[in-house]
């Protein structure tokens, strides 16, 4: 399998890739369904986010962005997404932990992510791809700007333990 930057031609298949209106809402937190293929490329304007797919023999099968935070020296994961058909077959965990190695490998060693309370599909896989959930303390006082209480983890690489933030 290949990460490869993100190129705009694949924001029509990545927008498609929800199912309904609830899964858009836990992916991005977006209301609109189905997602328009503009909101996906639009994304790619922000001068911090580096987005990437997950490709197998060509085929697309994920989606996931680096937020880049060179002043709090952090990376935060953000909008993965897996193509339907590839869903439960680990490619999920993959995708992290290959965004993960590319945060680290850019010299970043606090490494989050935030994910809907509802979503026990996604913090599975998360936590199999090396995360652990941050302090209560952390996530309460990260939460209070955020629409939800969002389930915040820190990226534990082994042999590399979290460091405080």
């Amino acid at each position: 399998m290949d990460l490869l930057p993100f190129a705009t031609v694949h924001a029509p298949t990545v927008a498609g890739w929800p199912a309904s209106s609830r899964e858009v809402a836990m992916w991005c937190g977006r209301h609109e369904f189905p997602l328009p293929a503009r909101v996906v490329a639009d994304w790619q304007r922000g001068e911090d986010v580096r987005s990437h797919m997950l490709f197998a023999d060509g085929d697309p099968l994920g989606y996931g962005e680096l937020w880049v935070d060179p002043e709090e020296e952090e990376i935060e994961l953000a909008r993965i997404i897996v193509a339907p058909g590839a869903r439960g077959r680990g490619i999920g965990r993959e995708l992290v932990r290959g965004l993960a190695a590319l945060a680290r490998d850019a010299g970043y060693a606090n490494i989050f992510m935030r994910v809907h309370p509802d979503n026990d599909r996604a913090l599975r896989c998360y936590r199999g791809a090396g995360f652990l959930t941050v302090d209560a303390h952390l996530a309460a006082e990260w939460n209070v700007p955020q629409p939800v209480d969002y389930v915040w983890l820190r990226y534990a690489a082994p042999g590399h333990p979290p460091q405080a933030s």
